[in-house]
C-alpha cells in the first residue's frame, strides 16, 4: 500500500540537553562540546544543546555558557536552549542561541509536580519570555509535555492538547513539540494529539517527540508521518528520561529514527555510521553501552 509520506524529515537530537540532564555522574563540558560536534558532524541540522536553570534544580546544566561558548558552530545548524524564565533567558542571551524552548504541560497535576503551577500560569510565566527572545530576534519552541498520557492523571483527552497548544500560539511561540513524555501513546492516540495542535500550528512547525518505555516510538513516529509529519525529535544513544514520571525510559534512539526513516527511502540528511560512533563516545563517557538497538546490531556486525 502507497503512502503519501514524507520524502524528507528534520531529526532533532535532544541527547546533550534532555538526554544528559538526568545523568547522576557529572558529565564534563568538554564531553558535552564533543558531542554536538560529533552530532553535526553526522549530519544533524538541529540541535538541543543545554538548559539555563537554576544548577540548584539541574546541577548537570551548570555548565550551560561554558559549553554554549566551546562549539564550533557550523552554518545551516539551529542551536537551541531551554529557558525555564527570564532569568534563564538573560543567561541564555549572552550565549547567542538560535532558538530558545519554553515548556508546558497537558496535564495539570504534571504541571503542578514539575514547576509548581497550574498550566495557565505556567504559561503566563513564559509570556515575557517569550517576548523577550522574539524582540532579540531569537526564535521560540514550545515543548508540550504530556500529550497523550500523565504518571498522575493517566490519559490525557485531545481536548488539553488543544487547550495547551492555543495557549502556547498566544504568546507568540513559533513551533511546538508534541511530546509523548512517559512513553504510554499509541498510533491512534498520537494521531489524535496530533490534530488537536494542528488546529493551532501549521504541519510544518509541529514535531513528534516520542519515548520508547512502552516500545511504541518508532510505531508512533509511523503513526505521525502519516499524517505528513516532518519534524522529529530524538536522543542519541537514547539518553534520558523523565524525572517525574517513574519508570520512563529515555526518548527515541537517533539511531533507531534514522534507520527507520533510511530504510523506509526518507531522506534525513544524516550518516548513521557517524551518528552511531557519536552514540558510542556519550555512551563510554558514561560508562555504559547504547541504549539502541539499531547500535547495538551494527557494532555486533563490525567485531565479527
Amino acid at each position: 500500500m502507497a503512502m503519501n509520506l514524507p520524502h524528507r524529515v528534520r531529526v532533532m537530537d535532544v541527547g546533550p540537553r534532555d538526554g544528559l540532564q538526568n545523568e547522576k555522574q557529572p558529565v564534563p563540558a568538554a564531553v558535552k562540546v564533543e558531542l554536538v560536534h560529533r552530532l553535526q558532524a553526522a549530519g544533524l541540522k538541529e540541535i538541543e544543546v543545554t538548559s539555563f536553570v537554576s544548577p540548584k534544580w539541574v546541577p548537570q546544566m551548570a555548565d550551560n555558557a561554558e559549553v554554549m561558548a566551546g562549539i564550533h558552530r557550523e552554518v545551516g545548524v539551529r542551536y537551541s536552549v531551554l529557558t525555564p524564565n527570564l532569568q534563564g533567558f538573560e543567561a541564555a542571551l549572552k550565549t547567542q542561541p538560535d532558538e530558545i524552548v519554553v515548556f508546558g504541560a497537558a496535564s495539570e497535576a504534571f504541571s503542578q509536580k514539575n514547576i509548581n503551577c497550574s498550566i495557565v500560569e505556567s504559561i503566563e510565566r513564559f509570556a515575557p519570555v517569550v517576548k523577550a527572545a522574539r524582540e532579540a530576534g531569537i526564535a521560540v519552541r514550545g515543548a508540550m509535555s504530556c500529550t497523550v498520557g500523565c504518571p498522575y492523571e493517566g490519559d490525557i483527552a485531545p481536548e488539553r492538547v488543544s487547550y495547551l497548544a492555543g495557549l502556547m500560539k498566544g504568546i507568540g511561540v513559533q513551533r511546538v513539540d508534541v511530546a509523548d513524555t512517559i512513553g504510554v501513546a499509541t498510533p491512534r492516540k498520537v494521531q489524535a494529539a496530533m490534530e488537536a495542535t494542528l488546529k493551532h500550528f501549521a504541519l510544518n512547525d509541529v514535531c513528534g517527540h516520542f519515548h520508547d518505555t512502552y516500545g511504541q516510538a518508532l510505531v508512533n513516529t509511523l503513526a505521525a508521518l502519516q499524517m505528513g509529519v516532518w519534524n522529529f525529535q530524538s536522543s542519541v544513544a537514547g539518553l534520558g528520561g523523565c524525572p517525574y514520571a517513574k519508570g520512563a525510559t529515555g526518548n527515541v534512539a537517533t539511531e533507531d529514527l534514522v534507520y527507520m526513516m533510511h530504510g523506509m527511502g526518507i531522506d534525513t540528511g544524516i550518516d548513521l555510521d557517524q551518528l552511531i560512533d557519536a552514540g558510542v563516545f556519550i555512551s563510554e563517557a558514561l560508562g555504559r553501552q547504547p541504549n539502541s538497538l539499531v547500535s547495538r546490531a551494527v557494532l555486533n556486525k563490525r567485531s565479527v
